[in-house]
């Protein structure tokens, strides 16, 4: 008998501690937040990354009753941020703001990337972005995309264009464009893509690839002239500028977005309630205008759909930075 119940204990107590471990989880989501939630930026402050963190940060915790304590952690592209999230406890109170770069790029840029991009995390919820915007400055004779693709065809490797640096989004979107396209550009990559739109406004570079909220000033002021953009319909902002899907280009559909992530292992109900409020700060109508002038539409996805987002990304983009034969610093 004495044996009996030994075996009987060895065989149900991995059970108790497992149903002890899930009681206690319930107990942790449902008293979640009892404390300031950190959310990490990991780039530097005023970046898009910094602003909708921040944007959505304020909603949220007005919504929670409790605050949002951001804290910018820039180094190596935003994996130094990141990385630090993904190995802090998956207690519902450590996020980072990801996005594209962090976990789509950077890490195909790397030998040995710090962390799985999908694996690695908890995809709470995405943000939205602005999309990337193809642009050339007036001296240019090209009035639309397809007078330019012919022009570069032409003269191959004679038009250079600019870019916020090696292995940014609007590098490799410039790269992709010129495989789908079959043509030469020369890349000037420039340290941030604020010092590209000066250049390209003056005159002293033909064309940028980068996001619309960098060069949208420039755009709407008439200085340097937009031939397409990457999001899915026409702006309003910019009703005269045709998006890359209406001229055929369906591959170049894309938005350099950002996001909120956490840890693997972040309770599931954490992760949902927090996704919901994501949401529902996003479609505040003070939050929608800010996001219009530059065509950042809000993000929609739940949990699932957002994570097998960032796993189509993550695919998407690693074969384009081999292409590329970008490395990271």
């Amino acid at each position: 008998m004495k044996m009996l119940s030994n075996s009987i204990q060895r065989l149900f107590t991995p059970l108790f501690m497992a149903a002890a471990l899930l009681l206690c989880e319930a107990a942790s989501a449902q008293s979640w937040p009892a404390k300031p939630i950190r959310v990490i930026v990991p780039f530097g402050p005023g970046g898009s990354a910094d602003t909708l963190g921040r944007l959505v940060s304020n909603k949220v915790s007005e919504y929670l009753g409790q605050s949002f304590v951001i804290e910018n952690r820039a180094g190596a592209g935003g994996m130094i941020g990141s990385d630090q999230v993904a190995k802090s406890a998956p207690d519902g109170y450590t996020y980072v703001v990801s996005g594209v770069a962090t976990h789509a790029v950077a890490p195909a840029l790397m030998a040995k990337p710090p962390f799985d991009p999908v694996k690695d995390f908890s995809h709470v919820a995405l943000f939205g972005g602005p999309p990337l915007v193809f642009a050339v400055s007036l001296g240019v004779p090209a009035k639309t995309m397809t007078e330019f693709i012919a022009l570069a065809k032409a003269k191959p490797d004679a038009i250079s264009y600019g870019s916020p640096g090696i292995g940014t989004h609007g590098h490799l979107f410039g790269e992709l464009l010129k495989q789908i396209n079959g043509i030469a550009m020369a890349h000037v990559p420039y340290k941030g893509a604020a010092g590209a739109v000066v250049d390209l406004a003056a005159g002293h570079l033909p064309a940028i690839s980068s996001t619309l909220t960098t060069a949208g000033a420039q755009i709407r002021a008439n200085k340097v002239r937009a031939l397409a953009i990457s999001s899915t319909a026409r702006l309003p902002d910019y009703p005269d500028v045709p998006t890359f899907r209406e001229l055929g280009f369906a591959d170049l559909v894309a938005v350099t977005w950002f996001s909120l992530s956490g840890p693997a292992g972040v309770p599931a109900e954490i992760v949902t309630r927090l996704n919901g409020e994501v949401r529902r700060a996003l479609q505040e109508p003070d939050v929608r205008e800010k996001l219009r002038p530059e065509g950042i539409e809000p993000g929609t996805l739940n949990p699932k759909e957002f994570t097998d987002f960032v796993a189509a990304e993550y695919k998407r983009w690693a074969p384009v930075v081999k292409a590329s034969r970008a490395k990271a610093d």
